[in-house]
């Protein structure tokens, strides 16, 4: 905790902009801001490339498939933050594209789990290894140590905004 000009409060040691905003927090701001505009352009760019007629917001279903095999519908949506009619378009259109498919619930007969089919797994498979060889060939100057401390600190950073 930072302590203000005396010594005893929350900014002391705290570079404060004339607004009074900790500069930190607007350098983590910006940096979040143009990380976020990449990732949302990479992640259209990865769903065309596990089918042209993919939408952007449905690649990370595929990926939650595909790290966590078959979910329900509702854990799906809860997970993404739609509701239930967004999450069954998706799911409609994924399955029109042949990449998943719905299956009885082992554990309750009235449920349906989504998983991926050969096809989307195959698919997603071969877009998330081409990813990890670019993001190996971008940060090949970088110490391995320093890449295991970004993942650190964006699961901790995700870890915190999950709450």
């Amino acid at each position: 905790m930072h302590e203000d000009a005396n010594g005893d409060g929350p900014h002391a040691g705290g570079r404060l902009t004339p607004s009074g905003a900790d500069q930190e927090f607007l350098a983590l701001e910006r940096e979040l801001t143009v990380l976020l505009r990449r990732a949302r352009a990479n992640q259209g760019e990865m769903a065309r490339e596990v089918h042209p007629d993919l939408e952007s917001s449905a690649y990370g279903l595929l990926i939650r498939l595909d790290e966590c095999g078959g979910q329900r519908a509702t854990d799906l949506a809860a997970y993404v933050g739609v509701g239930k009619a967004t999450m069954s378009r998706q799911l409609r259109a994924l399955e029109e594209l042949g990449l998943v498919a719905r299956q009885p619930d082992p554990a309750d007969g009235r449920a349906w789990l989504v998983t991926l089919t050969d096809e989307g797994r195959g698919r997603v498979g071969q877009v998330r290894e081409a990813r990890r060889a670019r993001y190996v060939s971008q940060l090949a100057h970088w110490d391995r140590h320093e890449v295991a401390e970004l993942a650190r600190l964006l699961h901790q950073l995700n870890g915190v905004m999950d709450k």
